[in-house]
């Protein structure tokens, strides 16, 4: 029996544009909720949300295969990489990303020797069931899927070289990081910004490499799937809690 097949990986490769959300709200009940509302993947946040290994895990057993999903470490670190693929994170989207060289060493911690560093405790981890699926360590390295996010002026200088890389699925630009090292803070909105990650997912796509971003904006999202972005956040489990509650109040406070 092989690794699990992982259809997000499948689906980038094809081009196929894949919806998803993210998912700060660190709750197991809430992350099995959304993997109904059909969503092609969630995105669990360990940059920004306050998860840790076990709520990852928690959040892993509660969406099963509904739905794709993506874990961000808080760092790109080899140790945290091995543990979120013993989990059985198949998908993991890299913060701030820098250096090719940081790159080619996310490449490695995502697969088996001898392609890569992988450490290989697969017997007695949830990503081949505890053992049970026989042929994971020979298969898994074909079902591992990485996500780079470039978000600096730095990520942008290094992109060229990153790209030349193999092994990598999709480039993500993090709009709101990126704007403020471009120094228009909270304003990723803004025309000199726009106009860098316009030009940046273009440069992605003409690499071969899935280009991927996020916004909140229904129009903005339309406005990247007519690009050609295949991996496309577009919201949030926060400000949809957050914005619902606070249309309900107003909604009856106003009647």
């Amino acid at each position: 029996m092989p690794a699990p097949h992982n259809a997000l990986k499948a689906a980038l490769a094809a081009k196929d544009v894949q919806l998803g959300l993210w998912m700060n709200l660190v709750s197991p009940i809430a992350a099995e909720a959304l993997s109904g509302a059909g969503f092609d993947w969630l995105l669990i946040d360990g940059e920004h949300g306050p998860n840790d290994i076990p709520t990852i895990l928690a959040q892993l057993q509660a969406i099963g295969a509904r739905t794709s999903v993506v874990v961000r470490p808080p760092v790109g670190e080899v140790r945290i990489i091995k543990q979120l693929l013993d989990l059985g994170a198949q998908t993991i989207l890299v913060p701030m990303v820098e250096s090719a060289d940081h790159a080619a060493q996310m490449v490695k911690a995502m697969h088996y020797p001898p392609k890569g560093m992988r450490g290989v405790g697969a017997s007695v981890a949830r990503a081949s069931d505890y053992g049970r699926i026989a042929d994971y360590i020979a298969t898994a390295n074909d079902q591992t899927c990485l996500i780079l996010q470039i978000e600096s002026r730095a990520g942008l200088a290094a992109l060229p070289e990153i790209l030349k890389l193999d092994g990598i699925d999709g480039i993500f630009i993090g709009p709101a990081d990126l704007a403020a090292d471009l120094g228009y803070p909270g304003n990723a909105d803004a025309p000199e910004v726009q106009a860098t990650i316009d030009a940046t997912l273009a440069s992605i796509m003409a690499s071969g490499k899935s280009a991927g971003i996020l916004t909140f904006d229904a129009k903005t999202a339309q406005r990247y799937r007519a690009m050609g972005v295949t991996f496309l956040g577009i919201g949030g489990d926060v400000a949809l809690l957050v914005k619902a509650a606070t249309d309900a109040v107003k909604q009856v406070k106003a009647g």
